[in-house]
């Protein structure tokens, strides 16, 4: 036997409580059943059911919240890529600025090359090289480590196009090859 549920069967279906054997059947039905990963975790028995309230319907459409028109997200970075890279490492793209960070603590540094990044902006220059240094940690330095970081905040990305490790000729593991953003 088929049986037809109409919307008005559906609506009656959520205003109706189940009794105490369809939740006693409920509680064993999901005490049975193992959890996905990331899920959440499921309600215990003693859990009270949501009362649902009936929805006004013309205020409703009045109290909607209007949509936050946000500022433009700031594009999205890119790889120099391969070829780029390449060309950087032989010298047949030209480095246009360099920049040290040796000896900075992080919030010099990061002050720096913001203001660094916006000076190359403004002279129009393309590919910039950052010198982090490696670091003695295993693990690389402290600027090592945080300057991509910095670097793919909006604040940055508005500034630059991507960036790669440099040329071990540039100083390898040590240093960024930065595509500058030409301004609009």
């Amino acid at each position: 036997m088929v049986a037809f549920v109409t919307s008005r069967d559906h609506e009656d279906a959520r205003r109706r409580r189940l009794s105490d054997e369809e939740r006693r059947l409920w509680g064993s039905v999901a005490r049975s059943v193992a959890p996905l990963r990331n899920s959440r975790p499921r309600p215990t028995e003693a859990a009270e059911e949501p009362v649902i309230a009936p929805k006004p319907r013309k205020a409703a459409a009045a109290l909607r919240p209007q949509p936050v028109i946000s500022p433009a997200a700031p594009p999205a970075l890119a790889p120099i890529g391969r070829r780029g890279r390449q060309k950087l490492a032989r010298g047949r793209d030209s480095i246009d600025a360099r920049i040290d960070l040796h000896g900075m603590t992080q919030a010099q540094a990061q002050s720096a090359l913001r203001h660094f990044l916006s000076a190359a902006q403004a002279r129009d220059a393309r590919y910039v090289l950052v010198v982090t240094g490696k670091g003695r940690d295993p693990e690389g330095g402290v600027l090592r480590r945080q300057v991509p970081l910095w670097l793919e905040l909006p604040e940055f990305r508005r500034l630059i196009v991507g960036f790669e490790t440099a040329h071990v000729g540039h100083g390898g593991d040590g240093a960024l090859y930065v595509h500058i953003r030409r301004k609009r």
